[in-house]
């Protein structure tokens, strides 16, 4: 059971320095964790995989056909309360369930995301007694399906301000529901939707269960045709005088938004999950394809251009397992910790993952952005054939595409993270002015000329993740003492700033993870692992340096921005650099000698 003072509150990873031993990677999954993942892979290579050509056809039977054996099985049911026929895992089970089931195609991957996330858990998280005994159950085996009705013709990002109305009959024992929803996923086989409609001219929209049935005012429009997810049923759903029983209302009136934002936050982080087996099955696609193509008598995996892309590619998914994880495992803990306080299962998950949502939508956005760029590289890695629908990698490129926009485009995920930590700084549950106030005096100082001590494994690394922390401060401070409540209005510079803190949690995460292997195992034995969390630092760097210089240029001038400037070379500095082109090579090497993805 991990102690209040140990855990860090969302965002606080910015301010505090995370020991080794306190951060959870794949590693220390416990048995009856790893028997599930086997359970999971299991089912994808045996139920999904083989029939990659149906779905990629548009066979929406066979999607609802693999969630009821899903269901069968249990893992719709992961998250679910035993009371109401769920497994009652944990938060990282959870994850570790939809990471393993989401890379046999995205069709089954967002059907799996939307049932089991936005479909079933606002219920589960919000429901009354009476509800969740109604519905849970049922969701939870697969015997109905769930399908959340938010986004409108003109309310997408801004889902506060949809125009379905739900009017109150004159008797007060049911709601009409009016209006037009659109991109609703798994609509063409749903049993029951969360719907948003709004009262009167409230402010916020309020949350409705509705069962789906065409005699009750509820059609849909035809499957669209979409760029990837083919088999993931997409339709629009018009209300015409839906009837739904006053005991269906989600939460309390106007409670809508708030259900809408916390569903969220967990689709954030199971999107970024959904994102990971995917990448570590296209690198080892490509390495296996590499290996067996000859182009001037030689492997093309021996070429230094296609290793670049290999360890690229490979570095990348560890950094992303390594951050899921560890937010997965504080969210758990959080959880733990308010139950222990007698909040009930449902406050707690609730707050547990509201608490973590800065980093919920970090993942989102660096893990969807990761996995559209390994489609891209394992598709010039195939050349001519990875263009072919012949090849694995086509679809994979096509179904990555939406990741960056559902749950929340990236752009939106962006501007959130910054914006959620200077809320959270603001209401005093993260201190960024008092370090943000002594990097601003340290600029003014004189620096230190020393050369430290870096024998110890990535002790020059994490000083270097200390200082990105400084950039941070320093961009971040400056832009909001400038510009005050008007922040908001930046985005660009929001937009940078976000960049910076992505980087910073995922290059942290990926040399915690390892920093504990190592001390577990042997340097020996993490050697390529090293390797990976020294590649995804450097990278971090150069990002952070780029986008840090930005917004010094953007906002400040004169000797404020020699000043800044000055301040991001010194933060930014290595004493000691690393051999990129040695760290490539050492990591596809590896990959090479597997044949996969093997970390």
């Amino acid at each position: 059971m991990a102690e209040e003072k140990e855990l860090l509150r969302g965002g606080q990873f910015l301010v505090k320095e995370t020991n080794c031993e306190d951060v959870f990677t794949p590693e220390d999954f416990s048995e009856e964790q790893n028997m599930m993942k086997e359970a999971v892979t299991e089912f994808n290579d045996r139920e999904i995989i083989p029939h990659k050509p149906r779905f990629e056809a548009k066979d929406y039977a066979l999607t609802e056909e693999v969630m009821r054996k899903a269901g069968e099985l249990g893992f719709l049911g992961v998250a679910v309360p035993e009371a109401y026929g769920g497994l009652g895992m944990g938060f990282v089970s959870t994850v570790l369930t939809c990471d393993y089931i989401s890379s046999g195609t995205g069709s089954f991957s967002t059907a799996f995301g939307a049932h089991t996330g936005i479909g079933t858990m606002p219920i589960t998280l919000y429901g009354t007694e009476a509800q969740k005994q109604k519905y849970v159950p049922k969701l939870a085996s697969g015997e109905w399906f769930g399908s959340y009705c938010l986004t409108e013709p003109g309310a997408g990002s801004d889902a506060n301000s949809g125009k379905t109305t739900a009017v109150l009959s004159e008797d007060g024992k049911s709601y009409k529901i009016n209006g037009q929803k659109m991109w609703i996923s798994n609509a063409g086989f749903c049993t029951v939707m969360i719907v948003f409609a709004r009262l009167e001219d409230d402010k916020n929209i309020t949350g409705f269960i509705v069962e789906n049935d065409a005699a009750n005012g509820i059609t849909m429009g035809e499957e669209e045709h979409k760029l990837g997810i083919r088999a993931s049923s997409t339709r629009q759903v018009f209300f015409n005088d839906t009837v739904v029983p006053i005991e269906n209302m989600l939460a309390g009136r106007g409670e809508g938004f708030k259900i809408a934002m916390n569903a969220l936050n967990v689709g954030r982080i199971k999107l970024a999950a959904a994102c990971l087996d995917s990448q570590r099955r296209i690198v080892t696609h490509g390495v296996k394809y590499a290996m067996e193509r000859k182009q001037f008598k030689t492997p093309i995996a021996d070429f230094g251009a296609i290793k670049m892309k290999l360890a690229e590619m490979a570095t990348n998914a560890y950094a992303g397992e390594s951050a899921t994880y560890r937010a997965a495992k504080n969210i758990e803990d959080r959880i733990a910790l308010r139950e222990a306080a007698g909040n009930t299962h449902q406050e707690a998950e609730l707050k547990g993952v509201e608490e973590y949502a800065i980093e919920c939508s970090i993942l989102k956005v660096a893990v969807s952005e990761d996995v559209q760029n390994c489609a891209d590289e394992g598709i010039q890695i195939f050349g001519g054939m990875g263009f072919s629908e012949e090849t694995p990698m086509e679809s994979a490129w096509r179904d990555a595409r939406i990741a960056r926009i559902y749950e929340g485009t990236n752009e939106i995920n962006r501007m959130l993270s910054v914006g959620m930590l200077v809320k959270k700084a603001m209401k005093g549950h993260v201190d960024l002015l008092g370090p943000a106030t002594a990097v601003a005096n340290e600029l003014m100082g004189i620096p230190s000329f020393e050369t430290p001590d870096y024998s110890e494994l990535f002790s020059e690394e994490k000083a270097i993740i200390g200082r990105l922390k400084k950039v941070f401060l320093m961009v971040a401070g400056a832009a909001v003492q400038k510009f005050g409540p008007k922040m908001e209005e930046h985005q660009q510079l929001l937009i940078a700033a976000s960049d910076i803190l992505i980087e910073i949690y995922m290059a942290e995460s990926t040399i915690l993870r390892t920093e504990k292997n190592a001390k577990r195992t042997s340097e020996k034995e993490q050697a390529v692992q090293i390797a990976m969390s020294k590649l995804y630092l450097y990278n971090a760097v150069s990002i952070i340096e780029n986008k840090g210089k930005e917004s010094v240029i953007s906002f400040a001038e004169g000797d404020e921005q020699r000043m800044m400037l000055m301040g991001l070379k010194r933060f930014t500095k290595y004493t000691n650099f690393p051999d990129i082109v040695d760290l490539r090579n050492e990591i596809a090497e590896k990959v090479k000698e597997e044949g996969k993805y093997c970390f």
